[in-house]
């Protein structure tokens, strides 16, 4: 049985031994043995992935523009923010505007940055870096190949109770909608 009392530090697993078992173009599995606080032993699965980037443009009227596509692990289609995959060495930040420009036909005048979530911390290491971007300028949008997605204009207050309703479940999203909607509606 665990230990409910111990101190942060005692919290950390020791990694004994890493085995990987996948790597692949986004992401890498590895099977972890480790050592608990407490002295016994236990295996972890983990996902390592590069982290993400998301950004929630949102236009001088407090409209914002969010991307509906399929989704296979979800297997349903989305309402999200615009985002993507942090290359190995890429600021995310610049991951950001690039992908807003790609999906949405955007360049901001202003970024600035919501924070960082974890969405599924118990087995995959992301971290997704969340920005707001306005002082909206359209442009061209180049989606990637294979990327198929619709654009869609919403209004900030109505994609926070779609997000209070179960309508948006997208956990970057909500994050992003929550904390812009915080700092834009006074």
């Amino acid at each position: 049985m665990g230990n409910t009392n111990c101190s942060d530090s005692e919290l950390f697993e020791k990694t004994i031994k890493e085995q990987e078992i996948f790597n692949g173009r986004v992401f890498r599995c590895v099977v972890k043995d480790v050592e608990l606080c407490d002295g016994s032993k236990a295996n972890r699965e983990v996902i390592l992935h590069t982290g993400g980037a998301c950004v929630l443009p949102v236009d001088d009227e407090l409209n914002c523009y969010l991307v509906r596509q399929y989704r296979s692990g979800a297997d349903e289609v989305l309402t999200e923010v615009p985002a993507g995959k942090v290359e190995p060495g890429e600021d995310p930040r610049g991951c950001a505007e690039r992908e807003i420009g790609e999906e949405t036909g955007f360049m901001a005048g202003k970024i600035e940055d919501l924070g960082v979530i974890i969405a599924t911390p118990a087995y995959c290491s992301e971290r997704i870096h969340m920005y707001l971007a306005t002082d909206l300028v359209k442009t061209e949008s180049s989606p990637d190949a294979g990327e198929f997605l619709r654009v869609i204009r919403i209004p900030l207050t109505e994609a926070v109770r779609m997000c209070d309703s179960g309508e948006i479940k997208d956990s970057k999203t909500v994050a992003s909608l929550y904390k812009a909607y915080r700092r834009l509606i006074k």
